[in-house]
């Protein structure tokens, strides 16, 4: 049987409450790093909103090309304006108060009505791996007069992170139009956006520039105010009684003949768009069958079937290395090392994506650079990372282990990876890039800001953390058995003895240093003998969760049991105590105080994933303790928050004070990827198939 796909809808009841519906967001993606995204209501209330947002490097450089297209309905002798803008003035027309419902089914459906006399309905999707939109709109025209639909566009040529100031820019748009379509570049030729109607004609005008005020970007102390340019519109008439079905291609290239190129590729005539149509639910249909197959007997409610779809969005191409890698969170996020690490078995394993999964450790495997995996890349045409983390390239060891419990691929790991693997142990020994080194007790130091608390406004780290932090020598350890087993499998004696000598120092020097006896738990982190830092904090949780630990039972359950009453709430774990006097319950305001409130008190839905795993680690995976972690610890943030802010995706982050309003990034690889993982492996208890097979070799 074939599993249908989910619907959400949002009824005009809903949509009626304006300042909600102006904080629900949808997006869909492309595959490249592009997207299209705005709000229920069509007011873009961020300088990342836009219906065609291209990577011109996948899958980064991305730029808001297309920004809207707005109706005008003539029906009679009166005009009905159904787009919506937001100036400084505020919000200029009423044109939301037309639309009746919004709905995802699966891709975002506005629905508007002129009384019973005229329906028009509109769904955005993105063709895949294309830099392209197509807009289908259907009308309905069931009054007794001719009626005329306008479609105007509002394009921009700017990159994502930055706005257009009109009297500040050097150039100008020139149009080149045709018959159904136009073709609309910057004077200086920075990117070429094509626009063509199905039916219908385009009429070219001189144009002019709309202000545009974006008020999540006001709120957060960043450039606000935009300027997108109008260069025409298309038209078609309706006649009485009368339904149309029509569409407009977008699509966006560095260049013309890049632009035409994808055009070509995915359109000839009308019919190609349903093609196109059919291709794109084909694809989510087979995303969700292959899901059920790998794990039958699963119900697949619509909930889980948006989390499955869900993976799907932050899975993107790598240009420049013809591989896969991870987009950590929409909008504005980029790829991350240990997001991508840390997501990879949530996003690739679990789902069955195992060429997938490949690529993406090939990707980080090919950027590793004196023995770290990147931190992070640039969204710019650039290609050069960052370095500047201890954590990711420790993930990285704890990845590969993982794709091994699913896929037990030995093969390619020996051929492909282990040097790398070897190359970075190594490093690490003898000292590599910001002060990283094995200690003489066998723990790893490192300087400041370079674990996953890295926050840093004015370049001043929040949480500087330097020193030996908890997780990195959970992590560091997890690595060293990793490289143990891997060599005895490689039958490499004298390497399985080196690695085994040097996670028993560890564990040692571990148990030695990081015993917090007063409060039951790890220290955060140890500076020296003398110093440490007993900030209650969610690191120690890893200490737990992964598969090599250094904890015996009871200390693991001291552990788990301070987390658990201090840090947890439905929708994550937060990042400090609320009883320790720099904790920040609400992350809000500049750029500045959302940075000293991210790692002080912020709640982080990605470590539900170890929270959960370590959890039922401690309670043998008994089926009435899965039963109240899923009730307790996953089903809130499942059904709950995929209905919420951004639709059917979690938030990067969450207040750390009742009622935790979601914050953040909309959609954030981690925040899903993990509880989902949690939820296969730990809840339902479909465990990796290798995973004794490969476990044992340790």
């Amino acid at each position: 049987m074939e599993s249908s796909l989910p619907k959400m809808t949002i009824d005009s009841s809903a949509l009626s409450n304006v300042e909600k519906a102006l904080k629900t967001e949808w997006l869909t993606t492309n595959g490249l790093g592009g997207y299209a995204s705005s709000t229920v209501l069509g007011v873009n209330t961020r300088k990342y909103h836009g219906l065609l947002i291209a990577a011109f490097n996948p899958p980064v450089d991305r730029h808001v090309l297309l920004t809207r297209l707005d109706e005008e309905i003539l029906l009679g002798n009166q005009t009905h304006f159904f787009g919506v803008n937001e100036s400084t003035r505020g919000i200029q027309s009423e044109g939301y108060t037309f639309l009746t419902t919004f709905s995802l089914a699966p891709f975002p459906t506005y629905t508007y009505g002129v009384d019973q006399r005229f329906q028009l309905q509109k769904t955005i999707f993105m063709p895949h791996e294309k830099n392209a939109s197509v807009i289908l709109y259907e009308v309905f025209n069931a009054s007794e007069n001719r009626a005329k639909v306008s479609i105007v566009p509002l394009v921009n040529s700017r990159h994502f992170h930055s706005v257009t100031q009109r009297d500040q820019i050097p150039w100008s748009f020139v149009q080149k139009a045709s018959e159904q379509g136009v073709s609309i570049q910057p004077s200086t030729e920075l990117s070429t956006l094509i626009l063509i109607s199905t039916h219908g004609r385009y009429v070219a005008e001189h144009g002019e520039w709309i202000e545009s005020h974006f008020r999540v970007e006001a709120q957060r102390g960043e450039s606000s105010l935009d300027h997108n340019f109008k260069p025409g519109f298309f038209e078609l008439d309706i006649a009485p009684k009368e339904t149309k079905q029509f569409s407009i291609v977008v699509v966006a290239g560095k260049s013309e003949s890049e632009a035409k190129s994808v055009l070509s590729s995915i359109y000839q005539d009308p019919s190609s768009v349903s093609a196109l149509y059919g291709a794109e639910l084909e694809r989510k249909t087979d995303l969700l069958n292959s899901f059920r197959k790998r794990h039958e007997g699963i119900q697949l409610e619509d909930w889980l079937k948006w989390l499955v779809l869900a993976t799907d969005t932050f899975v993107v191409n790598r240009e420049s290395t013809r591989t896969k890698s991870v987009i950590a969170g929409y909008h504005w996020f980029q790829e991350w090392g240990r997001d991508s690490l840390i997501s990879l078995p949530g996003l690739a394993l679990i789902t069955g994506r195992f060429e997938d999964a490949k690529k993406i450790l090939l990707t980080f495997q090919h950027y590793c650079r004196e023995g770290l995996v990147p931190n992070s890349f640039p969204d710019s045409a650039q290609d050069t990372p960052a370095y500047n983390t201890v954590d990711a390239t420790l993930w990285y060891f704890n990845t590969v282990l993982q794709f091994l419990k699913y896929t037990n691929e030995f093969q390619f790991v020996q051929e492909k990876l282990m040097p790398t693997l070897e190359s970075i142990i190594d490093h690490h020994v003898h000292g590599t890039l910001f002060n990283i080194r094995v200690d003489e007790d066998g723990l790893i130091t490192h300087g400041p800001q370079l674990t996953w608390m890295d926050a840093a406004p004015g370049g001043t780290p929040i949480t500087p953390r330097d020193g030996k932090t908890v997780e990195i020598q959970a992590l560091w350890y997890n690595a060293l058995k990793t490289m143990q087993l891997l060599a005895n499998r490689f039958e490499q004696r004298e390497k399985t003895d080196k690695y085994r000598l040097m996670s028993e120092k560890v564990k040692r020097s571990f148990l030695e240093k990081f015993w917090n006896s007063q409060k039951n738990c790890l220290f955060d982190v140890v500076i020296s003998d003398t110093k440490k830092d007993d900030s209650l904090r969610p690191n120690q949780i890893l200490a737990v969760a992964l598969d090599f630990t250094m904890l015996d039972k009871t200390r693991a359950e001291q552990v788990m049991e301070t987390v658990w009453k201090q840090l947890w709430t439905p929708r994550g774990l937060k990042t400090l105590a609320g009883n320790d006097p720099r904790y920040i319950g609400k992350y809000s305001g500049d750029r500045w105080q959302r940075d000293k409130a991210y790692h002080n008190g912020t709640v982080w839905s990605w470590l539900l994933g170890p929270f959960t795993t370590a959890f039922l680690k401690l309670k043998k995976h008994e089926a009435q303790w899965r039963s109240f972690a899923y009730e307790n610890f996953l089903k809130p943030l499942f059904t709950e928050e995929l209905y919420r802010a951004g639709l059917d995706s979690i938030n990067e982050i969450f207040d750390g004070d009742p009622p935790h309003e979601p914050n953040g990034c909309i959609a954030q690889a981690w925040s899903l990827a993990e509880p989902l993982r949690a939820y296969i492996e730990d809840v339902l208890l479909k465990r990796p198939p290798f995973e004794d097979q490969v476990l044992m070799k340790a």
